[in-house]
């Protein structure tokens, strides 16, 4: 995983890091599991494949959490407890959900606060549900290396050192 750019758009930084296999999107997951707290709120966005599903679950490795962690496409929300007593994670797949008010009625807002909580295909759709957020697009290019385009919004992501940058840990 190597950091390609950290630019600045607008008022917020976007980092741009490449991951060349799915262990390393494992490894950003886990990476930004050492980062993150309960009430944080991560939005990916990607086409089909790219790896959200593979990031999540280096996520989960790194936050502790209980059960496999797999596309919940067909349910649309799975908790997964922790083992360690930190923040569960909410694995949310917005794919099939069409628009804002229906990501309303699964009720975020009771786990959120306590949680980690991501969101797949969540662009458009989850960004109203917190004013801090990390937006997380992910690019996967013919050779199958992908570019992550980790995006921080509000005070919470403001002074952090992410993943794959040059003063992060990855």
């Amino acid at each position: 995983m190597t950091d390609t750019t950290a630019t600045t758009t607008g008022a917020s930084r976007v980092h741009a890091v490449t991951a060349a296999t799915d262990e390393d999107m494992r490894v950003l997951g886990r990476d930004l599991a050492a980062l993150s707290r309960p009430g944080d709120l991560l939005i990916l966005s990607g086409p089909l494949g790219a790896g959200k599903t593979t990031f999540t679950q280096g996520l989960g490795q790194g936050l502790g959490v209980r059960g496999s962690v797999t596309s919940p496409t067909f349910i649309i929300s799975r908790i997964h407890p922790s083992l360690t007593g930190g923040p569960s994670l909410v694995h949310v797949d917005a794919y099939r959900l069409g628009g804002p008010d229906e990501i309303d009625d699964i009720d975020l807002d009771m786990t959120l606060p306590e949680s980690v909580t991501v969101v797949e295909w969540g662009e458009g759709v989850a960004e109203g549900l917190s004013d801090d957020r990390l937006e997380i697009r992910i690019e996967r290019h013919p050779d199958d290396t992908r570019t992550v385009h980790l995006r921080p919004v509000g005070a919470r992501w403001a002074d952090i050192d992410l993943p794959g940058t040059a003063a992060g840990n990855g």
